[in-house]
């Protein structure tokens, strides 16, 4: 082995310096774009436009919006259904806005944990 311990091609300064520079460099993007997605808004709908939901990018509903023709004392099912589809569709939005912008960072790579 070589002085330092090391096998030769490993650990070397000048490498590890630019792997670190890379590591803050892409924290300091993914900050950045955390904080964007975080004050963008995303809206769905359900059922033709007769529910929509607004949430922000913390993933927190902010507005609900049912037309007054789809509420039907004789079928709250459909209405609770309606809500459920554009909810879900809004967090699938969100959490596709996030996987894109992240791996636009990461080229690619799946690290755990980051969203």
């Amino acid at each position: 082995m070589a002085k330092g311990g090391f096998p030769r091609g490993m650990g070397g300064g000048a490498n590890m310096n630019h792997m670190i520079k890379q590591a803050q460099k892409m924290q300091e993007q993914m900050m950045k774009m955390q904080e964007e997605l975080e004050n963008k808004t995303y809206e769905s709908a359900s059922g033709g436009g007769a529910v929509k939901v607004v949430f922000d990018g913390k993933r927190e509903l902010k507005e609900v919006t049912i037309s007054p023709e789809v509420v039907d004392a004789d079928d709250v099912e459909m209405l609770q259904d309606l809500i459920i589809a554009a909810v879900n569709e809004g967090l699938r939005q969100i959490e596709e806005d996030s996987t894109s912008q992240l791996g636009s960072i990461t080229g690619g790579l799946n690290i755990p944990g980051l969203f």
